[in-house]
């Protein structure tokens, strides 16, 4: 009956994936909501978000929820973007992950996207003076993922989104779901598969899409009616390969532990509101202490300037120092990545987490 279980939830995502995406390049532009696009984590962003199939805790909620399942038992994470460095763009972001049960793994987690002050003017006004606003996009996760066999892992997540700026806003929900399989003698091949951001569309509201006027000397409010935007819905497929050097098993965990570690990462990413994109990965890992990856993310007409479509333009690169808190495996991991751009001079992330 597991068996079957399992096979019924892969079939039930490949499906629900298939008929979601009726989408193509024609149609980008068209959706909003594109803050669910940012990968505010800086550990996968080292890799491109190559690492699909293997990322871990709480950090795959934003790649693949499946991810979670591998919480050890509780994990802390901050972590702060400073997106297009100088332009005073940050994205801040903590959460927390709990192992629930033997096999269960419940994740929370907030992203906030906080663009600074900025004047408030009117078509009377144009030059400002009267105040400031500060918009803000804010997203809120909750996922659950689950180990439903030595080789399959499955998680489901939702998402609160709320944006806005001083006189109109706009929430909304959106869903994801996500399935991990890991095979091999050593576990070291794995495979992802993952639905992102679907949901009902969203509008702004409020009172900045009113006016009153004044006809035969009544005073009317009139009010503008705002269309509905689509959600960023997209697929990620993706593959590891973990390649040990002078390795060990641990004798009561059965954990594989060795001097060296390279891991090849790939994902393939269908995007419904834009072109599909390919991202290749890379990371190197010294007994798990230090940890260097880097990345690239590839999609049609990126190397020239007539054809691009993404600011995304370049190489990624990230380091991980992982510094052990005591002999039950608790750790402090500082994390950082950097993301090239162009224009612009690129995405800096740093993050903490802690594993208790």
């Amino acid at each position: 009956m597991k068996r079957i279980f399992n096979t019924s939830f892969i079939v039930a995502l490949v499906a629900l994936s298939t008929s979601s995406f009726a989408g193509n390049k024609d149609r980008a532009g068209q959706a909003g909501a594109n803050q669910l696009l940012i990968n505010p984590w800086a550990r996968s962003s080292g890799w491109a978000g190559a690492n699909s199939a293997s990322v871990t805790g709480l950090e795959a909620t934003y790649t693949n929820i499946a991810g979670l399942a591998f919480t050890p038992k509780t994990e802390i994470m901050f972590a702060n973007t400073s997106w297009f460095a100088g332009s005073g763009i940050n994205v801040q972001s903590f959460g927390l992950s709990q192992r629930v049960g033997e096999t269960g793994v419940l994740g929370l987690s907030v992203q906030n996207m906080n663009f600074g002050d900025i004047d408030i003017t009117t078509e009377n006004l144009p030059e400002g003076g009267i105040g400031t606003f500060a918009p803000k996009l804010t997203t809120i996760n909750l996922g659950y993922a689950k180990e439903f066999s030595n080789s399959i892992y499955g998680g489901l997540g939702v998402k609160v989104i709320s944006e806005g700026i001083s006189n109109a806003k706009a929430s909304g929900i959106a869903f994801d779901m996500g399935v991990r399989y890991v095979t091999g003698e050593k576990d070291q091949v794995k495979f992802g598969i993952a639905l992102k951001n679907v949901g009902p569309k969203m509008n702004y509201a409020g009172d900045g899409f009113s006016y009153t006027t004044t006809i035969d000397e009544e005073e009317f409010t009139v009010e503008w009616r705002t269309e509905a935007y689509e959600l960023p819905a997209l697929l990620n497929i993706g593959g590891s390969y973990d390649y040990y050097l002078g390795e060990s098993v641990d004798s009561v965990s059965g954990e594989i532990k060795s001097m060296h570690r390279i891991t090849a990462a790939g994902n393939f990413t269908s995007n419904s509101f834009g072109k599909d994109q390919i991202r290749f990965g890379l990371e190197y890992g010294f007994r798990q202490l230090v940890m260097f990856r880097a990345g690239y993310l590839y999609e049609e007409g990126i190397f020239s300037l007539d054809t691009r479509t993404t600011f995304n333009a370049g190489p990624t690169a990230g380091l991980t120092v992982q510094v052990p808190l005591n002999k039950i495996g608790s750790t402090l991991d500082i994390d950082y990545a950097y993301r090239s751009t162009n224009p612009m001079r690129g995405h800096h992330s740093i993050g903490i987490r802690v594993n208790l």
